[in-house]
């Protein structure tokens, strides 16, 4: 088995790019290559995250059996990502392949997520905690706790928390964007 050729059908089957799936298990776009070319191998921890980015695991990676898909996810499968500003959890590990991704995103007071450029697609949101300022292009609107958002992704966007204190929402992207 080439270990680097069906880590790159996974990524691509994911629509995954070199450097997204660099961020999702902390590495370098560099190395994603250098792995895919077989041109180095991975520790087996190394492999299990990047698997996990995948929406696999090892037992699945390397087995031959067609497996009914994944249906249930529980709390220990999830991707987190922890930057200054927030911690984003992949809901779906695999939801790269789906038409949409849940994520659960805590924002921290005063921050904010990175600007997302226009794209295809639709996005919605349900603030569980908080308040958020979202903002679309040039405009500014405020969704609270128990409320919720739905845009076409066509201009500029980005989340903003302007109070001081926490706030968390599940976000959805169709297509996958996160």
């Amino acid at each position: 088995m080439v270990i680097g050729e069906k880590i790159k059908d996974l990524r691509l089957s994911c629509e995954l790019t070199q450097e997204e799936l660099a961020d999702r298990c902390e590495l370098t776009k560099g190395y994603i290559s250098q792995l895919e070319n077989d041109l180095t191998s991975p520790s087996i921890a190394t492999l299990i995250d990047i698997l996990s980015a995948l929406g696999t695991n090892l037992k699945e990676f390397f087995s031959d059996d067609d497996q009914e898909e994944k249906v249930t996810f529980n709390k220990n499968e999830f991707i987190e990502k922890v930057t200054e500003n927030y911690t984003l959890n992949w809901l779906v590990p695999n939801a790269q392949k789906n038409a949409m991704e849940p994520v659960h995103m805590s924002l921290n007071p005063l921050a904010s997520t990175e600007e997302d450029f226009p794209h295809e697609g639709e996005e919605f949101g349900y603030v569980i905690k908080g308040e958020i300022t979202l903002i679309l292009g040039k405009r500014k609107l405020r969704v609270k706790k128990g409320e919720s958002f739905y845009y076409k992704a066509s201009v500029v966007h980005r989340i903003e928390n302007r109070t001081s204190s926490p706030a968390e929402f599940v976000w959805v992207s169709s297509p996958p964007s996160f």
